[in-house]
């Protein structure tokens, strides 16, 4: 039987020690979880190890395949190209290893229930959820691709689910940014807020937004709002790193499937699990082409696969 591939988890990484810590602490964890491969995690940058060096362990504990896992909520920068490119760098290192290389973690389902609890438990408990309007503040990216998943996950947040709305703004590098995020909230009407980081771990942003959340409620005493904590090392996410890590190795790498009503019970949209999709008659269409769901998606838009 030949050895499964090794696990290698790749993170931003952070000036902030207890992040990175968090980090080594969550790879240790997935080892202990999986003893029967070998995984090892690294940073991009700024903080211990550097991917090499994780890449380097797992090669000298005998691995020559393995597949890479961003531990990264949305594909940017890092995910599309600094990775990616780090592995090549590796792989001219180490003659003989090859790599798959696995998809981000977000909007899924299960990370969407972690940020549901951080809500109940960052709300007041006395508060209705339908006059609570959430603030899904992600890192923000020169990516308009990656910032707009952010806002994809606002809205999964937001469906089947009884909160007034979920609103999004960035810590840096994109517009809104967290003040400008809570006065659109207060025009909307919103009085009862709640400021939910989409970060995995604590690190120098999270703790940014949550400052320039107490900033900006010190001075609108109109509002009543509350910050969340971040995702966390979760057993969800444990196990959502270990269904990409699968993916990857099965060469099961899919189009947005994880937040499809039609493969996963998504709240509100329970009955639509496996429903047979059908191509779409669009009356305005002029007759000559027959536009079923499958342009450009590298196969047809049926979930039965």
């Amino acid at each position: 039987m030949t050895t499964p591939p090794a696990l290698l988890i790749a993170g931003h990484g952070t000036r902030d020690e207890a992040g990175a810590e968090a980090f080594r602490d969550f790879v240790r964890e997935l080892g202990r979880r999986h003893p029967e491969l070998p995984v090892a995690g690294g940073f991009i940058e700024l903080s211990p190890p550097p991917l090499g060096e994780a890449v380097a362990g797992l090669v000298e504990r005998g691995a020559r395949r393995f597949a890479a896992v961003p531990l990264m909520l949305v594909s940017a920068g890092h995910a599309k190209g600094d990775i990616p490119a780090a592995l090549a760098r590796e792989k001219e290192r180490h003659p003989g290893i090859t790599y798959t290389y696995g998809r981000p973690l977000g909007p899924h389902p299960s990370l969407l229930r972690v940020l549901e609890r951080r809500l109940a438990q960052a709300a007041d408990p006395s508060w209705d959820p339908a006059e609570v309007t959430v603030l899904l503040v992600g890192r923000g990216s020169t990516d308009p691709d990656a910032n707009a998943e952010v806002f994809k996950a606002a809205r999964l947040l937001w469906e089947g689910r009884d909160h007034a709305g979920v609103e999004t703004a960035f810590v840096s590098l994109a517009r809104p940014d967290v003040a400008s995020g809570l006065d659109r909230c207060l025009r909307l009407g919103a009085r009862r807020i709640v400021v939910l980081p989409y970060f995995l771990f604590t690190g120098i942003l999270p703790d940014r937004v949550r400052r320039q959340t107490e900033e900006w409620a010190a001075s609108h005493p109109e509002a009543e709002v509350r910050s969340a904590d971040v995702i966390g090392p979760e057993p969800e996410l444990l196990d959502l790193v270990w269904e990409r890590y699968e993916e990857a190795v099965g060469g099961d790498l899919r189009m947005n499937c994880d937040s499809c009503v039609y493969r996963i019970a998504l709240p509100g949209f329970e009955d639509k699990v496996g429903l047979p999709q059908q191509p779409h008659y669009h009356p305005d269409d002029d007759g000559h082409h027959h536009h079923g769901h499958h342009h450009g998606h590298g196969h047809a838009h049926s979930h039965a696969h």
